[in-house]
């Protein structure tokens, strides 16, 4: 009976969160090193310019569009080097989103565990930012890596594959994400999606969240209490 009062009231069965961007204040961090190692190439772009063409996508997914900059091929190596300069950024710099500690500690409990990391990122990345930010221990466990799925975002596995380890049906998950390319991402796992759109550089705007399918925006982590409840 109490699971059926539960599933009857909460119109969610489970949150799946973005990490970069949502959880984690990192994309400039990130983007600052991939600017610097695409001027190194010869391609010199703004940070703004950089953000607004990589936030939200693996660096991987868009070897082609900076071969094509640059004229140089894009090597394991090279993206070995990013990926080290990154962590290395990170490391040093990486902080929480405001509120989102408390969100994720807030929802961790009303949804008695049922909240999970669904990103775009390589695992590493994702653990290293969870765990010096303070947001492991809500997500331990059910972390989910774009990389190791067959396609990463704007596809929906990652999605599907959270929702699948916690045993609920896509339907009733809610997605938090702060791009087009993961609102696009958790409509077609079809998720519910919920836009974070704060005013800093780093996250697309609420008209482009909107029209890639997001229900809700949302301006600050502490927003989602009331937006989840009921």
């Amino acid at each position: 009976m109490g699971i059926v009062y539960h599933r009857v009231m909460n119109k969610f069965e489970a949150v799946l969160f973005d990490c970069d961007g949502v959880l984690v204040d990192s994309e400039p961090i990130t983007n600052g090193v991939l600017r610097d190692m695409l001027e190194e190439l010869g391609w010199k772009l703004s940070r703004e310019e950089c953000m607004r063409l990589f936030v939200g996508k693996a660096v991987m997914d868009e070897v082609a569009l900076i071969e094509s900059n640059t004229g140089h091929r894009i090597t394991d190596e090279w993206m070995l080097r990013f990926r080290a300069r990154r962590n290395e950024g990170l490391v040093r710099d990486v902080k929480a989103i405001p509120g989102s500690v408390e969100a994720a500690a807030l929802l961790h409990r009303r949804f008695e565990g049922r909240i999970a990391c669904a990103s775009g990122a390589d695992r590493f990345k994702v653990e290293l930012q969870l765990e010096k930010c303070g947001l492991m221990p809500y997500f331990k466990g059910r972390i989910f890596s774009g990389h190791e799925m067959p396609r990463s975002k704007p596809a929906p596995d990652v999605y599907l594959a959270a929702a699948a380890a916690l045993g609920i049906d896509p339907k009733r998950c809610l997605v938090v994400e702060d791009t087009v390319t993961g609102v696009t991402a958790g409509v077609a796992a079809g998720a519910t999606v919920f836009g974070y759109s704060p005013p800093e550089a780093g996250h697309d705007a609420p008209g482009p969240l909107r029209a890639a399918g997001a229900r809700a925006i949302f301006t600050h982590m502490a927003q989602l209490d009331s937006l989840t409840a009921g």
